[in-house]
């Protein structure tokens, strides 16, 4: 074959696939930049329904000291958790009309984010079943959002917001939010530890699911090619009784992204849609979100989290950490409350109860190179300071090639 029929074939080839053929930063020639990949628990909810979009269509104070934040860091894609959940996307669409798109005190340049995912989560949502076991279905209050299929006292409290300066194929997003517990193999099912009983009973049990809030792959076309970006907030493993249903449920909530990953048949693990099976093998991915487990600190069953880290599909790469969070763990640790992880390493600060806890992850994988990495907790006596508490958690974030 001659050099011109070469080039025609190629022509051709690339014609024949469309716009699906696109030339990456390697074969161009030019440089990737850095992507910014960042996670944030907000706290921006409220008890009631449509309270959040109440808030925002105000002046609201907390909602300024969050865009701050992200405006300080403008990562690329970030996740927001505790972001409440409207069926009209009201709450998402003022909080970056109002508070993104101003520059805020501190917090620099309008940070415009031209795409975002939001979907109804788990929480608040009621299941119609006693999933506490208090011999009644709902209620007020906490009763209520005990028999919820996450806990929450509205539906939509505790959502999640993806935001993005690259396109979501929405389309193509696959969530499980409807997946039952019951259906992954080895579940950790909570027994009463004084009766050694089950303690949901097999009708409950059988319809339980899975996921507090849900777990999305969100497919998002950056410069460097498909990423896809899986977003979850599970249960914190806490706030139950002797038979530990929350930590096994977060155990179980991290395990889902475990198996995910995971190369092997999975024929129980089907999304909303009805497709069953993990991500595949050769595809890029980072993990976002407040997962609710530090590696050795505070409860729930640390090795979930470890796993996760440590999966062979996760970039190895240095722990986030901040000046902030070792003042603040140091000082804890003056009056007793120390912890076992690096004081560095912590995320947020959860009281005198909980103390710092790593809590807050991204983990890219492993194709990247590392750049760089952080938590946006400054120190005590910076300015910054003054907007960077505005959740208990503080952004984590990574950038990679």
């Amino acid at each position: 074959m001659n050099a011109h029929s070469l080039t025609l074939g190629l022509a051709l080839l690339c014609g024949a696939l469309g716009p699906a053929f696109a030339k990456t930063p390697a074969m161009t020639g030019k440089p990737s930049a850095p992507l910014r990949l960042a996670t944030y628990n907000t706290s921006l909810y409220s008890d009631e329904a449509g309270g959040l979009v109440k808030e925002l269509e105000g002046d609201s104070e907390h909602a300024r000291k969050i865009a701050a934040v992200l405006q300080q860091v403008r990562p690329d894609i970030v996740l927001l958790n505790e972001f409440d959940y409207d069926d009209a996307h009201r709450a998402a669409e003022l909080f970056q009309t109002r508070y993104l798109d101003v520059a805020q005190p501190g917090g620099g340049k309008p940070l415009h984010f031209a795409y975002r995912y939001l979907a109804p989560v788990n929480t608040g949502v009621p299941s119609g079943l006693d999933l506490d076991n208090n011999g009644s279905v709902g209620g007020t209050g906490r009763d209520y959002g005990n028999d919820a299929w996450g806990y929450g006292l509205h539906p939509g409290q505790y959502g999640m917001l993806v935001l993005s300066r690259y396109p979501i194929d929405a389309a193509k997003v696959r969530s499980f939010q409807l997946l039952k517990w019951s259906t992954m193999p080895g579940a950790l099912r909570p027994v009463d530890p004084k009766t050694h009983a089950p303690f949901h009973n097999d009708t409950v049990w059988s319809q339980l699911r899975l996921s507090s809030k849900s777990h999305w792959d969100v497919p998002v076309q950056t410069p460097s090619g498909l990423l896809h970006v899986l977003v979850a907030h599970p249960t914190p493993p806490v706030f139950d009784g002797p038979e530990k249903r929350n930590a096994a449920r977060n155990h179980d909530e991290l395990r889902l992204w475990n198996e995910y990953l995971s190369a092997g048949d999975k024929p129980w693990l089907c999304d909303d849609k009805g497709q069953c099976g993990g991500l595949a093998q050769d595809a890029r991915f980072v993990i976002f979100g407040d997962l609710n487990n530090d590696p050795v600190d505070g409860d729930g069953r640390h090795d979930a989290i470890v796993a996760l880290i440590e999966h062979p599909r996760v970039l190895r790469y240095p722990t986030p950490h901040s000046v902030g969070a070792e003042q603040t763990s140091l000082a804890y640790a003056a009056k007793g409350i120390a912890r076992k992880g690096a004081p560095q390493q912590a995320t947020g600060d959860f009281g005198p109860k909980s103390g710092t806890l790593r809590l807050d992850y991204v983990l890219p994988s492993a194709g990247f190179s590392y750049v760089g990495s952080g938590v946006f907790w400054p120190a005590n006596e910076s300015p910054e300071a003054k907007y960077a508490d505005g959740s208990d958690h503080h952004l984590v974030w990574v950038d990679v090639k």
